[in-house]
């Protein structure tokens, strides 16, 4: 009796330190998340050779903040160096974390130089360095699987012939409208198909095959899968992304507000529960026009000097389109 009532209150004692532990972790992961006032980290994230033998250094960044998009002119606070401080990375910074975002060209010569990019926000200043070193070699696999396309240190025939979809922005590259005038941005998007698009009740089939056998299988519906991601979202050891083809045009460069209609999936890592977002744990991907062709009603409350940044993602490679706009008056 002494050893039952001991070991029920050790129980009890281990369930209320348990409970206070995850108390303290999500006080400290409340604490560290932030929707404005803090610095963005530039990051390196690789480099590619490219036929002519010069190669690109591929980079992204963190933006610590979940809401603040900061704009940050190329000069002093937004700059590279040795060279030209323009190596076309972007002024308008997205939430959260970015990978792969923009390439920088160096010759075949570059040799063990580094390049360095010096981003400077909310007063906090941080560098990304660039190197040619053979850890930091990129290739499709490791995009696929650092943006979480694939399982960690995993691949697959159809992963390895996977094609980057292709995007034809029709129309100017370079347009003029009024602030407050509707651009509408047509943008044919080519791709191969693959990977294949994730197919979440498939998946728990195979599962419930798995655990239970055809019985199991029974129940699972699409309105239970649902359901059960909803409550709850799979639990992720590395980031993981939700394959599927998705077009998204968001600002690059320029400080004023922009709209654009239909809302298209972000191509930041959202995590969140209904995120927008392939990352986000109840995401699934839109429907692919049949001609390939996704029209965008754009429209800017302010005059100045944009570069739109169009991105199509099929799960697993990407590739980007860009438009320069004129806003007057």
């Amino acid at each position: 009796m002494i050893n039952s009532l001991t070991n029920g209150a050790v129980s009890t004692m281990r369930l209320v330190a348990l409970s206070a532990l995850l108390a303290l972790v999500s006080q400290g992961l409340m604490a560290q998340s932030y929707t404005k006032g803090q610095h963005i980290e530039p990051a390196y994230e690789g480099w590619r050779p490219l036929p002519d033998g010069s190669f690109n250094f591929m980079f992204g960044y963190m933006n610590e903040n979940w809401e603040e998009q900061p704009n940050v002119d190329i000069g002093e606070n937004n700059s590279f160096a040795p060279g030209e401080p323009d190596r076309g990375q972007p002024t308008h910074f997205l939430p959260r974390r970015n990978r792969f975002t923009f390439e920088v060209n160096v010759p075949a010569d570059w040799g063990d130089r580094e390049l360095v990019w010096t981003l400077t926000v909310n007063g906090v200043e941080r560098k990304a360095y660039a190197t040619l070193k053979s850890d930091y070699l990129v290739d499709n696999m490791v995009i696929a699987s650092e943006t979480g396309s694939l399982g960690a240190g995993t691949s697959s025939p159809e992963s390895r012939s996977n094609i980057a979809p292709i995007v034809t922005v029709r129309g100017d590259a370079i347009r003029t409208v009024r602030a407050g005038q509707a651009m509408i941005l047509n943008t044919l998007v080519e791709d191969d198909g693959l990977p294949t698009p994730t197919d979440v009740v498939a998946e728990a089939k195979r599962f419930a095959q798995f655990i239970g056998g055809p019985l199991a299988v029974a129940f699972v519906t699409p309105e239970a899968v649902a359901k059960r991601r909803f409550s709850s979202p799979p639990i992720r050891v590395t980031v993981g992304k939700v394959n599927g083809l998705f077009l998204s045009w968001n600002v690059y460069r320029g400080a004023g507000k922009v709209s654009f209609d239909p809302p298209l999936p972000k191509p930041w890592e959202d995590t969140r529960t209904s995120a927008n977002s392939p990352w986000g744990a109840l995401w699934v991907p839109p429907p692919v026009p049949a001609d390939g062709m996704y029209e965008q009603t754009i429209t800017f409350e302010d005059p100045g000097t944009y570069v739109l940044w169009g991105r199509a993602d099929d799960g697993g490679l990407y590739h980007d389109g860009y438009v320069t706009v004129n806003v007057t008056e």
